[in-house]
């Protein structure tokens, strides 16, 4: 259950990331708030985060044992661990962000979806 709930806290990054690159003023949920509507150049850069964190979603899934593996059970052991440690520095990010939006929203979704795959990965 807790892969789901880490899943759908990720998933909701998501579809806050395709928003924002369909051009979307929610560009102060991320990166300290600098811009309001995201260039496309950066647009770009957020595509290929947004095939990063489909996978992620469903690594954590296969973790929980919801999905087949695609690799071993070590491996994707390994993967949701690198995860969460990541998702552990973006909460301490999104926290002292200068972006209240960022602080307040993204803050909670990353924090969640840390501890899921935390707890994931190691039980």
């Amino acid at each position: 259950m807790v892969a789901i709930i880490g899943a759908i806290a990720f998933s909701v990054v998501i579809i806050l990331s395709v928003l924002i690159i369909c051009g979307l003023p929610l560009g102060e949920l991320t990166m300290g708030g600098q811009y309001k509507v995201f260039p496309k150049k950066l647009r770009l850069v957020l595509v290929t985060q947004l095939i990063l964190q489909i996978f992620f979603v469903i690594v954590i899934l296969q973790m929980g044992g919801y999905l087949s593996l695609w690799f071993s059970q070590k491996v994707t052991k390994i993967i949701c661990i690198v995860m969460a440690a990541y998702l552990s520095l973006n909460t301490i990010m999104n926290f002292v962000s200068k972006s209240k939006k960022e602080k307040y929203i993204m803050t909670p979704l990353s924090f969640v979806a840390a501890i899921c795959f935390w707890i994931t990965a190691l039980v």
